[in-house]
């Protein structure tokens, strides 16, 4: 498997940050990632 280009701590400061209502499309144009990533993360 490929070695992410986010840490983990990232990738759960990512999560959190959409828990507290910033939109994924959004988050995922600042940070470089697709929200299909960031779905797959938070399963």
């Amino acid at each position: 498997m490929r070695k992410s280009r986010f840490a983990t701590e990232q990738i759960i400061g990512f999560i959190k940050q959409a828990e507290a209502g910033m939109a994924v499309a959004e988050m995922g144009r600042q940070h470089g990632f697709s929200p299909a990533s960031f779905y797959a993360w938070r399963a």
